[in-house]
């Protein structure tokens, strides 16, 4: 009872604090004066001034696309040259020098797409520089397209008989300057306040209670004595050869608060250190991990009211949280009972108490945080793979076969339930133009959406839309698992191993960048073919739903008759669901069988 109890205080603090945030976006987005319009206005308008951008100029959907496209672009070359030249840029104490060129183009892509999948650990191969004007930059930038795209695709809807869906560049500017920048101080001077680290300083180093005696390949030697005198390194009585002594640990530090809060609010997930929201540093207590959880989502949930608010019908907004809700509360608690029940094998014929009876924490605690316990780790992988955020407090790869299920599926639904800032949200309008369409073949009638007629482009835009995240996913990993090199990489063998390989294509294409933390990622093929897959599971989707919008706003309104389905009530809900269902988990049903089904039934066994 008291761990339901912290599912559902969490979810209704979630929904509570995104209604209001939801009104707020609204206004911000259609140039409405708001409460921080005597502080971001002067800002906005500078920015055009600078910037020579005429913000009321209209654009066509195809300028939209090249203009998010172009923008993007740049990005991506600015962050790969960064990253391979860092070691001769300034604010770098640890002398690390630039990356491989694989892995500054996988990080690059990642950050740009939004996706920030990390083959890398952030405290020993990249600089507070790279960190800063690189990664950070870029999580506001690429949130802030996901939210302008999402504008774009909704005046689409609204608009009648017009050729423009926007201004790219202003609605780029408001998200970053009223919504994005704003809740980003707020959450770093939060997270700071409980511990996160803020400094420029370089690197600290501790003296270690007890010495650690480490082999020729940098492994720790169990069981290994260390005479404090002699520096001899005995192991019963035996002697090591080879080995050497360590009496120092480095104690990472950097300028990580501040891209924590932006990381979480713009759904990006990339941590600051290798171990992302499991390290003290970037997570230091319960309320910082509140705040933190909270960020995963509060866009994505608020930018459904949002929905409501500007098509001039708040049940719309209400139909489509509806769905989203009821599938991660879903999702939440099927993981939430195989992560409390645990396994047999944990149990270990009773040796291990699994549950909670004896005041132990009870379940599968392996891979989490004794400080956060099973609930709140539970509700963080479901909320983080929900979102496209990816950033974890708990090493999913150590979850029970179904509990590790639940965050993959939520990934190669294609991240709709909720999703990421914008991309979920445009992501789930396209399953709904689909469910509309399916719905009229039912009944014989032209489907339509929000008094608009949805016809065969609409129709070819929305199923690519759907379809560009299973077709890249599969098609990356299937490539992947054919390959040598990708089951030295593996941490493990058969069933779980596959499932190591299909989580990291599912993250990549889900625009998430959790991972499995097993899967040694950073090789030549693995780099290059997983940030391909991101770039086609990010901008795929955004140029189909774009040109959907330009084809609605040339629309126009048809009036609604007793045969219009409704697409506001519960029959509508459970169409939407049913669909996502349908097109997401029956695409990735075979490997999923394969991965985490077979080994659910084997442990079974």
């Amino acid at each position: 009872m008291e761990s339901f109890m912290q599912y559902a205080v969490y979810l209704i603090i979630l929904v509570v604090l995104a209604v209001p945030l939801g009104a707020y976006i609204g206004r911000v987005m259609d140039g409405g004066k708001v409460i921080l319009s005597p502080i971001c206005g002067p800002c906005e308008r500078l920015i055009y001034k600078i910037l020579r951008i005429d913000s009321r100029e209209e654009m066509s959907a195809k300028k939209y696309i090249m203009s998010a496209v172009i923008f993007n672009a740049i990005g991506f070359l600015v962050l790969f040259f960064m990253l391979l030249l860092q070691g001769l840029l300034p604010l770098n104490p640890e002398h690390i020098p630039g990356n491989s060129w694989h892995l500054a183009f996988n990080t690059a892509v990642s950050f740009m797409t939004n996706t920030n999948w990390q083959a890398y650990s952030g405290e020993s191969v990249l600089s507070y520089f790279s960190q800063m004007m690189g990664l950070t930059v870029q999580n506001f930038v690429s949130a802030a397209t996901g939210i302008a795209v999402l504008f774009a695709v909704i005046r689409g809807f609204v608009r009648v008989k017009q050729n423009g869906i926007g201004n790219f560049w202003a609605d780029l500017t408001r998200s970053v300057v009223y919504i994005l920048l704003p809740l980003a101080v707020v959450g770093s001077i939060l997270i700071s306040s409980q511990g996160a680290v803020q400094s420029l300083r370089p690197y600290d180093k501790a003296e270690l209670l007890e010495p650690v005696a480490l082999d020729e390949n940098g492994e720790i030697i169990e069981g290994a004595h260390v005479d404090k005198e002699t520096g001899a390194v005995t192991v019963d009585g035996i002697p090591v050869e080879a080995s050497r002594i360590v009496t120092e640990q480095v104690i990472p530090l950097g300028p990580a608060a501040s891209q924590i809060s932006i990381k979480q609010l713009g759904t990006n997930g990339g941590g600051f250190f290798g171990l992302n929201s499991t390290h003290p540093f970037e997570n230091p207590t319960i309320f910082s991990n509140l705040i933190e959880m909270l960020y995963l989502l509060l866009i994505p949930v608020a930018l459904c009211f949002t929905f409501g608010r500007n098509v001039k019908d708040k049940r719309q907004g209400y139909a489509i949280f509806a769905a989203m809700f009821i599938l991660l509360t879903a999702a939440l608690a099927v993981c939430a009972v195989n992560e409390h029940n645990g396994t047999p094998q944990l149990a270990q014929d009773g040796a291990v108490a699994v549950d909670s009876t004896d005041g132990t924490a009870g379940g599968n605690m392996e891979g989490k945080e004794t400080r956060f316990g099973i609930a709140t780790s539970v509700t963080w992988a479901a909320w983080t793979t929900a979102a496209s955020n990816g950033s974890v407090n708990s090493m999913h790869d150590s979850y029970t076969p179904v509990g590790g299920l639940v965050p993959m599926l939520l990934m190669q639904l294609g991240e709709v339930v909720f999703g990421g800032v914008g991309c979920g949200l445009y992501g789930m309008l396209a399953f709904a133009i689909l469910a509309v369409f399916i719905a009229g073949l039912m009944v014989g009638r032209t489907p339509e959406y929000l008094g608009k007629k949805i016809e065969p482009f609409e129709m070819k835009m929305a199923v690519l839309c759907c379809l560009a995240t299973p077709l890249v996913i599969l098609a990356g990993s299937g490539i992947a698992t054919l390959l040598p090199s990708t089951a030295d990489s593996l941490n493990n063998t058969g069933a779980h191993g596959l499932s190591e390989v299909l989580y990291a294509y599912s993250s990549a294409g889900g625009n998430n960048g959790s991972a499995f933390a097993g899967f040694n990622a950073n090789t030549p093929f693995i780099n290059v073919s997983i940030g391909l897959v991101m770039l086609g599971a990010r901008f795929i989707p955004m140029a189909a739903m774009l040109l959907v919008a330009g084809s609605m706003a040339k629309k126009k309104k048809v009036a609604a008759t007793a045969g219009t389905l409704s697409t506001c009530n519960g029959l509508f809900v459970f169409l939407l669901i049913f669909v996502v269902l349908l097109v997401g988990a029956l695409s990735f049903f075979p490997a999923l069988a394969l991965g985490p089904i077979a080994e659910y039934f084997q442990m079974a066994g």
